[in-house]
């Protein structure tokens, strides 16, 4: 929506609470808000409430008794929205919720139901919250583990809004030295230490790159990080995901190529959301779906942020192994190695087996 099509002087009303809980929220906003929700309140006025005063009503409509409802004022500024704003609070019946609704919007010509997110937008336009803020409103009702809520806790508290304003305060800081310079170049003035300024556009840099960074970590945190488990065929992807789950989600036989496509489960360690990705095994086949397979492997190897390498020393096939490292393509995820069945081996031979690039670690399982 546009935001030169928002009009601010109507009053908006929507529930604020998803259907079938035992209570209801609805929420009205705008400068006829307890004007509005004031007609349908019977023997009690509400516009001369105090803001932040919670009072109990009975609504009424065209003379039928709706429901007996706790009704929270909030008056302007010191709302959500930043205008005034009634919340009422009713049973959860969705009968009662669309009665009281109806009811509302046919007391008044200057009021209509919200589009999505316009409680949020009007408070961003009446400068109760930034863009930042705003966008950590949703982050914050859609996070389902402890990493994305504390991130999106932080956001709405303004953590990011406050590193934005502080690196713009520098920037400006800097152009402004720059300009000075450039102004009085012809003449034999200096207004700042060149040391001073190579320090300074050193911090912005180092700014700049921490923020880029907290991005790329606070996205993983959101949408959880992606870990691919790979390898060759049959040796033992497939049963590391059930091991880590706790459960047989994926199929698992001594018949090699048994998983053809990916499989994608989440799992919260410590309060972060991890997306394992159990992948087709690795080697070179004229099988056309199990290639496919392969290609949807090695493509979700790219896409992860951490990269699981199942390695079953007791193959002999050193060939294979060395075709199926061939076709690793180049990332930037962390490398761990995984030794399975390290039980049916020793110890020189785990040490013979190896993969390029940096590897974060080497784990033994059996």
């Amino acid at each position: 929506m546009s935001l030169l099509n928002v009009r601010l002087d109507d009053t908006i009303v929507a529930p604020a609470t998803a259907p079938g809980g035992s209570i209801a929220v609805i929420r009205l906003s705008g400068k006829d808000a307890i004007a509005i929700c004031d007609k349908i309140v019977e023997g009690k006025s509400l516009l001369e409430k105090p803001s932040h005063s919670v009072h109990f009503v009975k609504l009424m409509h065209q003379g039928q008794w709706l429901d007996e409802a706790v009704a929270t004022i909030f008056r302007n500024p010191k709302s959500y929205t930043g205008e005034d704003v009634v919340e009422l609070s009713l049973h959860g019946s969705t009968y009662i919720v669309e009665r009281v609704m109806e009811a509302l919007l046919q007391s008044s010509s200057n009021i209509r139901v919200a589009r999505p997110g316009e409680f949020t937008q009007r408070a961003f336009l009446n400068g109760k919250m930034d863009l930042s803020q705003a966008e950590a409103v949703a982050d914050l009702i859609a996070a389902n583990h402890e990493g994305a809520h504390s991130l999106a806790h932080q956001q709405l508290r303004g953590a990011y809004s406050n590193e934005l304003k502080d690196l713009r305060e520098q920037l400006i800081w800097f152009a402004s030295l720059l300009e000075l310079e450039l102004d009085f170049s012809q003449e034999d003035v200096e207004f700042a230490d060149r040391t001073q300024m190579e320090n300074l556009v050193n911090v912005i840099g180092t700014k700049v790159k921490s923020l880029l960074q907290s991005f790329k970590l606070g996205n993983v945190l959101k949408k959880g990080v992606p870990v691919a488990i790979i390898g060759m065929p049959n040796a033992g992807k497939s049963t590391l995901l059930n091991a880590l789950l706790k459960e047989d989600r994926a199929i698992v036989s001594d018949i090699a190529g048994t998983t053809r496509d990916t499989i994608e489960e989440e799992m919260t360690v410590d309060g972060v959301l991890f997306r394992f990705i159990d992948t087709a095994g690795l080697r070179k086949s004229e099988d056309t779906i199990e290639q496919i397979g392969v290609e949807r492997s090695l493509a979700k190897m790219q896409q992860a942020e951490v990269v699981i390498y199942v390695m079953d020393p007791t193959q002999q096939d050193k060939q294979a192994a060395e075709d199926a490292m061939a076709l690793l393509p180049e990332t930037e995820a962390k490398k761990l190695i995984v030794m399975n069945k390290v039980d049916c081996v020793d110890g020189n031979t785990l040490r013979e087996l190896s993969w390029g690039g940096e590897v974060v670690g080497v784990v033994s399982i059996s």
